[in-house]
């Protein structure tokens, strides 16, 4: 119990000996009741319910504030709400029963008038204890959101103290020696309420992969998610379809929200270590730029799958150096290079059958075959030769890698 200083302090009075030793009794029998509860997170409670049956009188500002910092403390300790409120119910009962006035009074008006104080009491002290509880959690919510985002930030960047980062994720339950791969989900416009898709993507990825080595968030308009892959899916071996479940499963669960339809998410390869981490996010990251960049129409995209475009990009000079040399003389083309290139990546796509091209586009095989020719002519390059079909093929990605030929065309003007 709270010391007899501070009820003085507070307006409660002095309980005698042998009613201090009842009110003990009450209040460790209470927390027993609520799962071993700490007694001290009662205070003066007792004393305020005791005071108002024999005098009604209701508790004063300066015990209340005690009550709601009680309730504070309670979120602290990790202790439930339910348990909380299960000790002050648990303790007003049992005061309630052996409440000396009450068990001894015949007169129905004194019992009445002293329960009707007492309910008072405990409506006033059960109302601030949970203010006080909810104030923390909401404390504690912020504090772990902010050191959540800070400790992201730092797997995702790579180059922070390792000492540190291991420190900082052990309370998350992050085993950075394992096995991880990051996955990136990104709305169709901005971001839709982040507690919500958080909340969502920690149900259902809990619910397959368990609460730990997981960790979701936001980042730059994106969410993150931080999971372990399977040992197996690490390294270049692993088959490409492992890395698709993470995202398929994000995917799912994210185009049940309301808001933020349709979604597109990336998945990074998974790595081992905290520089894996760091690895997997820039994969990803540059997954969902390429998908943008190519109109992939797939809401679920793998780093594994645009391995051969980031090999592209390596030496961008070199690229730009193929796609100007090899394309830029269809930009002589009467019905423009648009349709060119189309046709062109169609017929690479359909094994070179332009029976299966003329379909995708839409078109006629006579017109496939036209533009075909057209492109050897200007071009010099046949895309029925397999000589020529890998330069041609390598320059059309890359066109589509550079926006070719309207960014050129916009740094040029």
């Amino acid at each position: 119990m709270a010391d007899r200083s501070r009820r003085e302090s507070t307006g409660a009075a002095t309980a005698p000996p042998a009613q201090q030793v009842w009110l003990d009794e009450v209040a460790t029998a209470a927390a027993r009741d609520a799962g071993s509860v700490p007694v001290q997170l009662l205070g003066d409670y007792l004393s305020m319910l005791a005071d108002a049956a024999v005098s009604g009188r209701r508790p004063e500002r300066a015990e209340l504030d005690a009550v709601a910092l009680l309730g504070r403390q309670a979120a602290e300790q990790g202790i439930s709400a339910g348990r909380v409120v299960q000790l002050y119910l648990s303790a007003a009962r049992r005061l309630w029963q052996d409440l000396p006035m009450v068990v001894r009074s015949g007169d129905s008006e004194v019992v009445r008038a002293a329960a009707a104080a007492v309910l008072h009491v405990i409506d006033d002290a059960v109302a601030t204890l949970a203010d006080g509880y909810a104030v923390a959690r909401r404390d504690l919510v912020r504090r772990e959101e902010a050191l959540r985002r800070e400790l992201v930030d730092d797997l995702l960047r790579g180059d922070s103290d390792l000492g540190s980062v291991v420190e900082r994720a052990e309370p998350f339950g992050l085993d950075l020696a394992r096995v991880h791969q990051v996955a990136l989900a990104a709305p169709s416009r901005r971001l839709p309420d982040a507690d919500a898709a958080i909340s969502a993507l920690e149900a259902v990825i809990f619910d397959r992969l368990g609460d730990r080595d997981v960790l979701v968030a936001t980042k730059e308009h994106l969410l993150v998610v931080l999971a372990p892959a399977e040992p197996a899916a690490a390294g270049t071996t692993a088959p490409a379809g492992r890395d698709s479940e993470l995202g398929e499963l994000m995917h799912g669960e994210l185009e049940r929200l309301r808001h933020g339809r349709p979604w597109r998410v990336s998945v990074g390869r998974p790595h081992p270590g905290l520089y894996g981490i760091a690895r997997s996010y820039e994969e990803a990251r540059e997954a969902l730029t390429m998908a943008g960049r190519l109109h992939v129409d797939k809401p679920v995209i793998t780093a594994h799958d645009l391995l051969v475009y980031r090999v592209l990009l390596r030496d961008q000079p070199a690229i730009a150096d193929l796609v100007s040399a090899v394309l830029s003389p269809l930009l002589q083309a009467r019905i423009g290079v648009g349709p060119l290139l189309d046709t062109l990546e169609a017929y690479f796509a359909t094994g070179g059958v332009a029976t299966e091209s003329a379909k995708r586009l839409h078109v006629s095989v006579r017109t496939v075959t036209y533009r075909l020719g057209r492109v050897k002519a200007l071009t010099g390059y046949d895309a029925a030769d397999p000589a020529h079909r890998f330069t041609l093929q390598a320059a059309v990605l890359g066109a589509k890698l550079l926006n070719w030929p309207a960014e050129t065309r916009a740094g040029t003007t």
